[in-house]
């Protein structure tokens, strides 16, 4: 299968190791590094990428940056940036590459712990994740051609020891073990699920 990923950091590059060591193609897309060069804030950009990539049958996204900022604080250009990043740069990727994705290709994109529980400075962070886990179950009851979309909800990753700070009492997640989720939702027939890697009290 070959698989267009977006994200080459920590959850990216453990996404891409796991989906190649079970015999899947990558196709590795990030700003300035990976296989190829795109812009998921520019939808022209997308929609030139996936023209030019010929057939590939799943889309995966471990992309999209969202600023911390207390509420009071957070600046019009930094709800501007989170929404276009991880937001609308999400929901793009779909959009453009809808009309090119083999019958039957699957979405998987990114979303997060603070969809259900907060840290401090995490408004924007919950926001986003549930504008992109509204879109995923909103989509994927119009998905055409039997393609599917789902979501991976990772908590903080163990390996960002620079976040930990910011998820006091937390319990982190290995980045490979979100690569797993990715390959579940791939690889089988789910359709409008968000695959959880965090433990709340609900």
């Amino acid at each position: 299968m070959k698989i267009v990923l977006f994200g080459t950091g920590a959850i990216g590059s453990a996404v891409k190791d796991v989906l190649v060591e079970h015999g899947h193609a990558v196709v590795s897309i990030g700003r300035t590094s990976g296989d190829r060069q795109a812009d998921m804030t520019d939808i022209a950009s997308l929609t030139a990428l996936f023209r030019d990539l010929g057939t590939f049958h799943a889309v995966a996204s471990a992309a999209g940056e969202v600023s911390g900022a207390p509420l009071e604080k957070a600046t019009d250009e930094q709800w501007a940036k989170s929404i276009a990043g991880k937001g609308m740069g999400q929901i793009n990727l779909v959009r453009a590459a809808l009309p090119y994705i083999a019958d039957g290709g699957s979405f998987t994109l990114v979303s997060g712990v603070l969809t259900e529980e907060p840290i401090p400075g995490g408004s924007l962070g919950r926001t986003i994740n549930n504008m992109v886990e509204g879109f995923v179950k909103g989509a994927a009851t119009e998905m055409p051609r039997g393609c599917r979309i789902n979501c991976i909800s990772p908590t903080v990753l163990a390996e960002s020891t620079h976040y930990l700070p910011y998820f006091v009492g937390y319990t982190p997640v290995p980045a490979r073990e979100v690569a797993l989720a990715y390959l579940r939702a791939i690889a089988n027939p789910l359709n409008g699920r968000i695959l959880k890697l965090h433990k709340t009290d609900s």
